[in-house]
């Protein structure tokens, strides 16, 4: 009688690293890597040495000098005598300010032409093809520089607002509409916590990602209800109280005011400020980049079969409804790679800020602060490290949205 064993186990070897295909891969990756790094360390080492033999040195205490020029649009305080590290902050804030803008209106007008092109009203679908092949197809720098000379040359400047001889006047004596930018209310508190804006402004947005939580498990609420009885309730009332009430109370405890523009000598003042060169970009980002997001999600609507909303109105549902319910929550999974790729290609065109003399990063750190204090290399290695960041941030946030909405399959 014979029994049977197990083979007896071969031991490890050094050809088997080029021999054998378990440790193949791994030696290639692993000689890859060596010869990656070995490439970077003599670069760097080479760059090192000629700057030294230049008398020149890798150095960032040019951040805490005094910056020595103006910033005309900024989110956080700022003068002449900050230094070139605060102004590289207000260029930061500035360019996440129009990039986060640009994104959400690019999105919008992306989501309505995109639905729009597949319409069955042959004018309005034309009309959205028109709109898809005339701003994709024309740079985007045409676009800034188009938008903001109308605005400079079409809007009134603020003179026009002057005297009883004015031939122009405010909207709802609160907006001003001037070839310099719009002049907008400003909100603020006369009970700040704390005695801190920001700190109030922050608690009102802890507030909405409250409400906004509870709505998520008020509507799972609803879903577990209808699967139980059949019958979904009704959440509307429920979910406009969870929104509004804790704001409503916010705003009344703390004292909401608002501060409305005013003509004052030669301009406005009070209010907030969105400069024409901000609206010029934003708006030109934003009609540039939806195109392209409008050709994703018409090609996400198209990607779903049509058994699937012809079921939907087998249903009784309405066409609306349909989309809304069906056809695009299955759609997300084809729209939302390539419009991850729109997202990044908003965040450095804003680079092209410059053009309108909109301060962003690039204008800051990348023009004047590179031009005063001649550390190029410095500034374009933050430059490159800011526009990495950012754009490793947006891919991360949206594969993980993105990984939440995919086809689960078994």
């Amino acid at each position: 009688m014979t029994t049977l064993t197990d083979p007896p186990k071969e031991s490890f070897r050094l050809s088997m690293l080029i021999n054998d295909t378990r440790y193949r891969s791994l030696t290639f990756q692993a000689i890859a890597a060596v010869l990656l790094a070995f490439a970077i360390w003599y670069l760097g080492n080479n760059l090192i040495q000629n700057l030294r033999a230049a008398g020149l040195n890798i150095s960032f205490n040019f951040l805490g000098d005094p910056s020595g020029y103006d910033i005309n649009q900024r989110l956080v305080e700022y003068d002449s005598q900050s230094s070139h590290a605060r102004a590289a902050l207000v260029g930061i804030l500035n360019t996440l300010l129009v990039a986060v803008l640009a994104c959400i209106t690019a999105t919008v007008f992306g989501v309505v032409a995109g639905v729009l092109r597949l319409s069955n009203n042959w004018l309005v679908s034309k009309l959205m093809a028109f709109y898809v092949e005339i701003f994709r197809n024309i740079p985007v720098l045409i676009w800034i520089i188009i938008i903001f000379t109308i605005m400079t040359a079409v809007l009134p400047g603020p003179r026009a607002f002057r005297g009883d001889n004015a031939t122009a006047s405010m909207v709802f004596d609160m907006f001003a509409f001037t070839n310099r930018g719009i002049y907008i209310p400003l909100p603020w508190f006369e009970n700040a916590l704390f005695g801190s804006a920001g700190l109030s402004w922050l608690l009102v947005i802890a507030g909405l990602v409250g409400s906004w939580f509870a709505t998520r498990r008020l509507s799972a609420w609803a879903t577990a209800k209808q699967e139980d009885t059949g019958i979904r309730p009704k959440t509307i009332w429920m979910t406009l109280a969870i929104w509004f009430v804790p704001l409503i109370v916010l705003m009344l405890v703390m004292g909401l005011t608002w501060e409305y523009p005013a003509l004052k000598g030669f301009n406005f003042s009070g209010g907030i400020k969105v400069g024409g060169p901000l609206i010029a970009l934003w708006f030109a980002l934003s009609i540039y980049t939806g195109a392209f997001i409008a050709e994703n999600v018409r090609a996400g609507i198209q990607a779903v079969s049509k058994g699937q909303t012809e079921a939907a109105s087998a249903l009784g549902l309405r066409s609306n409804r349909v989309m809304n319910l069906v056809v695009l929550p299955q759609a997300l999974r084809v729209i939302i790679p390539p419009l991850i790729s729109q997202y990044l290609n908003i965040t450095k065109n804003t680079s092209l800020a410059i053009v309108v003399g909109y301060a962003d990063i690039t204008a800051t750190l990348g023009g004047i602060t590179l031009n005063q204090t001649g550390r190029a290399i410095e500034c374009v290695l933050l430059l490159m490290l800011f526009y990495l960041t950012a754009s490793l941030l947006i891919s991360m946030v949206m594969n993980v949205y993105n990984s939440s909405v995919k086809l689960k399959e078994r």
